[in-house]
């Protein structure tokens, strides 16, 4: 029987925190979710769930929660789209504050990162890849490394890497943003011929992998958090050509920032992955809907946000 535990959690109000949440506490853990404002305080307590404020652009707010609880989850992330280089560094100093304070107590610390690290085109990335330099999104693997490295400093680490499209119904991510952009340029976009590829999770699959590796991954683990190992672009363009009855339009790459804008460069991205490992290893089987279908069911009934 899996020893319970309390657990802070950052990020607890965020797309996958919320479903974190009701994972964590179905499986018998307390929670004590990071809000950084009276408005997310209020979404934890009215879902029952002990507050802790602070902020990750504050680092030593965070080391009270973490010296408090059996266990941290990293979900939080500052994302500036204008300045990567910056969220990165925020990020970075939250983690290295939070690991400092577990040091030598071997207490579970599962951080995130995502599998678009893996910029390549044709082939599959593994659980033990490492991404190449050339990586545009290469910069987040430095956060991933502080992670697994923690496991040497007597933390039980590891790391998460999702995929790049968590869906489910009340999505806002990249998907909504394909679908706005279908809405406002009257076309479901594709770069050249769509053959490059996303993996994706449901959002419950996802939050239910964060609860497997904080109860038994092995330090220094890297898990990937994908249910499918790659959907086609153009499989994704057409189905939002379905959900809205707008054509669909190949973009040649050199266009492709001025039509997909500040998501260009990741729609541009092949991200094939496989999840294999992280399976056998913690006997995880994602059993929500796939993405096609799940956009099917939840993403066209009204306007995305």
């Amino acid at each position: 029987m899996t020893k319970t535990m309390r657990v802070f959690v950052t990020g607890a109000t965020g797309w996958i925190g919320t479903a974190l949440l009701q994972e964590l506490r179905a499986a018998g853990h307390d929670v004590l979710g990071l809000a950084h404002s009276d408005s997310g305080a209020d979404l934890l307590k009215a879902r029952g769930v002990e507050v802790h404020r602070g902020d990750i652009k504050d680092p030593k707010s965070l080391v009270e929660a973490v010296q408090a609880t059996d266990a941290t989850i990293h979900l939080a992330f500052h994302l500036d789209f204008s300045n990567l280089l910056e969220s990165n560094r925020i990020d970075r100093a939250a983690i290295s504050a939070m690991l400092d304070a577990m040091a030598g107590t071997n207490k579970a610390f599962v951080g995130t990162n995502g599998t678009l690290v893996f910029a390549r085109h044709g082939g599959v990335a593994f659980e033990a890849d490492v991404p190449s330099v050339n990586s545009p999104l290469a910069i987040r693997f430095q956060a991933e490394r502080l992670v697994v490295d923690a496991a040497k400093r007597g933390v039980r680490s590891s790391v998460i890497r999702l995929a790049p499209t968590v869906h489910g119904a009340g999505d806002k991510g990249f998907i909504a943003m394909l679908i706005n952009l279908a809405r406002e340029k009257n076309a479901a976009g594709y770069i050249d011929e769509g053959q490059q590829h996303w993996p994706a999770v449901h959002r419950d699959d996802a939050a239910r992998l964060y609860r497997l590796a904080l109860e038994s991954a092995p330090p220094g683990t890297v898990l990937h958090g994908a249910a499918e190992e790659g959907v086609p672009m153009r499989a994704i363009a057409e189905t939002i050509h379905q959900g809205l009855g707008v054509p669909t339009k190949s973009v040649p790459a050199a266009e492709a920032g001025t039509h997909f804008g500040l998501i260009s460069a990741a729609v541009g991205l092949d991200n094939r992955v496989s999840s294999q490992a992280t399976r056998e290893l913690l006997g995880w089987k994602p059993e929500r809907p796939g993405l096609l279908d799940d956009m099917r069911a939840h993403y066209f009934s009204s306007p995305a946000t």
